[in-house]
């Protein structure tokens, strides 16, 4: 059984879209869930949520708490992290199934390649530098969703409760010899990029990386995020 986790904070209008993207449980012969975890939202997430037919938790407002409390109540065996701003294409589940039908990837993990939501030359240029980071530095991010075994998983500790980097905290512990790309795309918002600037963004996104790997605590790294 694959569960599918997205932790949501007024998220509703993208957390409809990438819910209509996965389409209703059981996917391609896979059964399955979807668990929304929500930060307390004050927004239509969880009525949202719970139209589509998900299962619906409350969590510490956080998204390495969020993660860590959906993978908790989550009951399959394989785990699916998503977030609520990203909408998988057609043939993820596919891909997905295919993936975990294979028993040597009980202990490696899976994602999806990069895409974003826009037709400007910096997109594409963006895309590239993820598709060199992941399969170079085995550093994907959260927006390239995550799927792995619950076993797996918990062996590694799972997601930590930290404010920002629980994604890269985690492929670090999984290792770039065990993180494989699926044959399938993950589409993600361009938004903040096209509010904020590509080059900001993208400045501020590297700059928090570099200060993650000196050994900056999440909590101040947070705060130049934000």
């Amino acid at each position: 059984m694959l569960s599918v986790v997205i932790p949501t904070l007024n998220a509703g209008d993208e957390l409809d879209r990438a819910l209509e993207a996965l389409g209703k449980p059981p996917w391609a012969a896979t059964e399955g869930e979807i668990v929304v975890v929500d930060g307390g939202s004050t927004d239509a997430s969880l009525a949202v949520a719970r139209e589509a037919g998900a299962r619906t938790v409350a969590a510490p407002r956080g998204r390495g708490s969020q993660l860590s409390a959906g993978a908790e109540a989550a009951r399959g065996d394989w785990l699916l992290f998503l977030h609520a701003d990203t909408r998988l294409d057609a043939s993820w589940a596919e891909a997905a199934g295919a993936y975990i039908a294979e028993p040597c990837n009980g202990e490696r993990a899976a994602v999806f390649g990069f895409a974003l939501d826009d037709p400007a030359p910096a997109a594409r240029r963006l895309e590239r530098m993820v598709g060199w980071r992941t399969r170079q530095l085995g550093l994907p991010y959260g927006d390239q969703g995550l799927l792995i075994g619950r076993a797996f998983y918990r062996r590694l500790g799972g997601f930590r409760p930290i404010p920002l980097m629980e994604d890269v905290d985690l492929v670090r512990r999984i290792g770039r010899s065990r993180i494989d790309v699926l044959p399938a795309t993950a589409v993600t918002s361009a938004a903040r990029w096209r509010r904020e600037g590509w080059t900001a963004r993208s400045a501020r996104n590297l700059l928090c990386l570099g200060l993650y790997f000196l050994g900056v605590p999440p909590r101040l790294i947070a705060r130049v995020y934000r």
